[in-house]
């Protein structure tokens, strides 16, 4: 790559990143003939068989085709180990490598965000995007839409075992709701999907592939995107690789970041943007001094405790056999159904850690399967997996560009369980999802605790077994967060401070983390942001 080609075309906008907020972008932008648009994508096209099938999540995970193939650093809080750290790397980004669980969060979480100064971002505010590009299986209701193009789906298999679970949680005051996503969604229930008839349903497939039939909308894959283009304070263009070469592109109007909560601060970084003093350590010259790029970096980090359990059909056994094997394969060849369908966590729950809280702060993703941590093969026995996250965590990480090399991946730091508050939160809700699994309901499945271990019973002993087996659950948001003080990286209209011509759209905007899955809110947030850019431009 030793020349600099500029691409031929002339675009208004162009979105980097073909990610779950970049393929909304494309469709909402490209819906007027006049409005050229160029999307790159530094992935592959999203036709690999195992992005369509639910459960191929667990071979594009980790798998370079699909995958960003990140680590965190070294964590404290989790006794000194780095975790794998998925990102997606393919049209519709993590959308395609998800666990498709429709989640809007908590009406009080976007009320917080307009407490905060973010104006126009309260509940109130944002349940219209919500529903803009909803078509919910229900239909149309107060807080529901249809024929939108985000698939909302009911799943299509059942496990006893999760009833059972169910069962036992309303001993303890956890009971059914039929709608976690009506602004509270404290309770149980069966987790509602992104899909449609047993199939994965991305951004990529609801809302870029019908607009890339537009001659005004030109997507590229497999463009590396290295650094934005700026003319003193104005960005007017994207710099990138692609095929060998380094091309360049320019807009007339503005350049809308959609990397996601890694690759957004990364960009911004090796395009002078951000802490001078973090840039100038990568040889790259400081353009725009922005504290806050790279902070502020949330997670929700699970814990995943594991029950062998009796009498009760598990994919370990169903997995772990032939036969089994092959039941699954035809039963989804034939019906798109059975656990080839299955999202990562069918079954969930919301409490709370305290009874003092106004909502639950905890979210339980239980699994009718089970493995000594991710990645490894299924346990020969029948066990379930009961994870649960703490929905609101206070420990405040960074991620932050490591050299000039455009292909080395950033610096991840999260900070697992350095706040207080979060090792309080930790202990117990292993606490609490032992007492469930007391339950006079699940009695009949003899539950027998493998992980952490019925051994570990003190504060101590516990909150370090919450650092050997806890894991990430991939909600990475915060990095240019949305705000009017000094390290706020964009205003209410996500546009940088202090710039021109440039607006970050992802997960990365969010000033705190949703009580929740991640994905729905990003779609929520490019379609409110598509909506201030086309009234902007009328």
């Amino acid at each position: 790559m030793t020349h600099t080609e500029t691409l031929v075309g002339s675009y208004d906008y162009i979105i980097v990143g073909a990610g779950t907020a970049g393929c909304v972008l494309a469709n909402r932008l490209s819906a007027d003939p006049k409005t050229r648009v160029l999307l790159l994508e530094a992935g592959q096209k999203d036709n690999y068989h195992w992005v369509k099938i639910p459960v191929g999540y667990l071979y594009c995970i980790g798998n370079p085709r699909t995958d960003w193939m990140m680590k965190t650093a070294p964590e404290a809080g989790l006794n000194g180990r780095a975790l794998v750290y998925p990102r997606g790397k393919v049209l519709g980004g993590c959308s395609s490598v998800n666990g498709m669980i429709y989640m809007r969060g908590q009406a009080a979480d976007y009320d917080h965000w307009r407490q905060l100064g973010n104006t126009g971002w309260g509940w109130d505010d944002v349940l219209p995007y919500f529903l803009k590009s909803e078509d919910h299986h229900g239909g149309k209701t107060g807080l529901h839409s249809a024929g939108g193009e985000w698939k909302v789906s009911k799943q299509k298999l059942s496990w006893d075992i999760l009833k059972a679970v169910q069962e036992g949680a309303k001993e303890f005051g956890i009971h059914p709701r039929d709608d976690f996503n009506d602004g509270n969604n404290e309770g149980s229930g069966f987790f509602e999907v992104n899909q449609k008839n047993g199939v994965r349903w991305s951004t990529a497939r609801g809302f870029l592939r019908p607009a890339m039939k537009r001659p005004n909308l030109r997507v590229l894959t497999q463009a590396h995107t290295e650094s934005l283009i700026l003319e003193g304070k104005k960005v007017v263009g994207v710099r990138f690789a692609k095929d060998g070469k380094i091309c360049e592109a320019r807009c007339s109007a503005e350049v809308l970041l959609a990397a996601g909560a890694i690759n957004s601060p990364k960009i911004l970084e090796m395009s002078g943007i951000g802490q001078p003093d973090v840039i100038a350590g990568l040889g790259v010259t400081p353009q725009h001094d922005s504290p806050g790029v790279g902070e502020n970096l949330q997670d929700h980090l699970q814990i995943r405790t594991v029950y062998k359990v009796r009498n009760a059909k598990t994919l370990n056994t169903m997995a772990n056999s032939m036969t089994g094997k092959a039941r699954m394969g035809l039963e989804y060849l034939l019906k798109q159904s059975g656990p080839l369908s299955m999202a990562p966590s069918q079954f969930g729950m919301f409490s709370k850690s305290d009874p003092s809280l106004e909502t639950p702060d905890l979210e339980y993703h239980v699994q009718p399967l089970s493995t000594d941590k991710l990645g490894d093969p299924l346990h020969p026995f029948p066990a379930i997996t009961v994870s649960v996250c703490n929905l609101r965590p206070e420990s405040i990480g960074s991620t932050h560009a490591q050299s000039a090399d455009h292909y080395e991946q950033p610096d991840i730091r999260l900070n697992y369980l350095s706040a207080q508050n979060d090792k309080r939160v930790a202990v117990e809700s292993i606490r609490q999802a032992r007492r469930i699994m007391t339950a006079k309901a699940l009695q009949p499945h003899a539950p027998e605790e493998i992980l952490p271990g019925p051994a570990h019973t003190s504060d101590e002993d516990l909150l370090e077994q919450a650092g050997n087996i806890a894991t990430t659950i991939f909600h990475p948001v915060g990095t240019c967060k949305m705000g009017s003080d000094p390290m706020s990286v964009v205003g209410v209209d996500l546009k940088v401070h202090g710039l021109t011509g440039l607006r970050v759209i992802d997960a990365s905007i969010m000033p705190k983390i949703v009580s929740g899955n991640t994905a729905s809110p990003v779609v929520m947030i490019a379609e409110k942001a598509a909506d201030m850019i086309l009234k902007t431009a009328r």
